[in-house]
C-alpha cells in the first residue's frame, strides 16, 4: 500500500485545499475548483491496490510502480 506522506495535494492552493477537505471527509472525489471536473482522491486511488498508469493527479504510488503500470517519466 502506498505511503500517505508521498501524496501530492495538488499544483495550486485551491486544489490542495479541495483535496485535503475531501480526504478529511472521506469523499472519494472532489470537484476541481479550476476546471469543474471530478478528481479522485489519493485515498480512493489507494483502495484500488495498484497504480493504473493513467497519471492521476493524486497518485499515491511510488515512481517505480507507476513505471511498471506503463507511466513513463514517473
Amino acid at each position: 500500500m502506498p505511503a500517505e506522506e508521498t501524496v501530492d495535494d495538488g499544483p495550486t492552493p485551491a486544489i490542495a485545499a479541495a483535496h485535503r477537505e475531501a480526504m478529511r471527509s472521506g469523499a472519494p472525489m472532489y470537484l476541481d475548483p479550476e476546471t469543474g471536473l471530478f478528481v479522485m482522491t489519493a485515498a480512493a486511488l489507494a483502495e484500488r491496490g495498484h497504480c493504473c498508469g493513467s497519471g492521476c493527479r493524486h497518485c499515491p504510488y511510488p515512481a517505480d510502480e507507476r513505471r511498471r503500470a506503463g507511466r513513463p517519466g514517473s
